[in-house]
């Protein structure tokens, strides 16, 4: 029983941050069975909304900016959770509006908070991987890049869904504004080799 209990998906509550111009749903978890652990991933999420903000803060003219802002629930399963956050705004004055998107993956049981470097083994020589894997995509795809790709940032933006690791950049990051985010899904199969078992790859990958 306690078993099927771990693997049951966490209760999410949305949360609302709402001020003139501006309206910001947000997750939350609620009735986990470690309160720490539940308190930790929410302020981790909240962080990450708030650092939206101000990355908005920091590009959008002066005047009357709206803002909006959303999440999507990734993974939420064998007590792994993983969402993104995004936040979109627009100054009249400018040529058009700006996005940032953000994420959180976590382990709901013990409200470890994971970096892209500790999904993997120690050691392991994940940027190359990920990065030779991007490329091919890239190519694959013909997806227009700014300046070429060549690697990814150690601590690259990532969440996790369907027994997919994905990597994702920022607007400009290294595409033209007309692509999006540019998202890049890898099978965690492929990255068996080098996954952490007890990370959330390694988690979701059992069987």
């Amino acid at each position: 029983m306690e078993e099927q209990r771990n693997l049951l998906p966490a209760t999410v509550l949305t949360r609302t941050i709402q001020r003139p111009n501006t309206t910001i749903y947000y997750p939350q978890l609620a009735g986990l069975a470690n309160q720490q652990a539940e308190k930790d991933i929410n302020r981790a999420i909240l962080q990450t909304v708030q650092g939206l903000i101000h990355e908005q803060q920091r590009v959008q003219v002066p005047g009357n900016t709206q803002m909006q802002g959303s999440y999507e629930i990734k993974t939420n399963e064998r007590g792994i959770f993983s969402v993104t956050m995004s936040n979109y705004a627009y100054t009249p004055q400018m040529a058009h509006g700006m996005t940032f998107l953000g994420s959180v993956t976590a382990n709901i049981h013990t409200g470890k908070l994971y970096t892209l470097r500790e999904l993997f083994k120690p050691g392991s020589d994940y940027v190359n991987v990920l990065s030779a894997n991007i490329k091919r995509q890239i190519e694959a795809r013909q997806i227009p890049t700014l300046n070429g790709f060549t690697t990814i940032k150690p601590d690259q933006d990532f969440y996790v869904a369907d027994k997919s690791l994905v990597i994702y950049f920022q607007l400009y990051e290294i595409t033209p504004y007309y692509v999006g985010f540019p998202m890049f899904p890898i099978s965690i199969y492929e990255l068996e080799p080098i996954i952490d078992e007890n990370g959330p790859l390694g988690i979701l990958a059992a069987d």
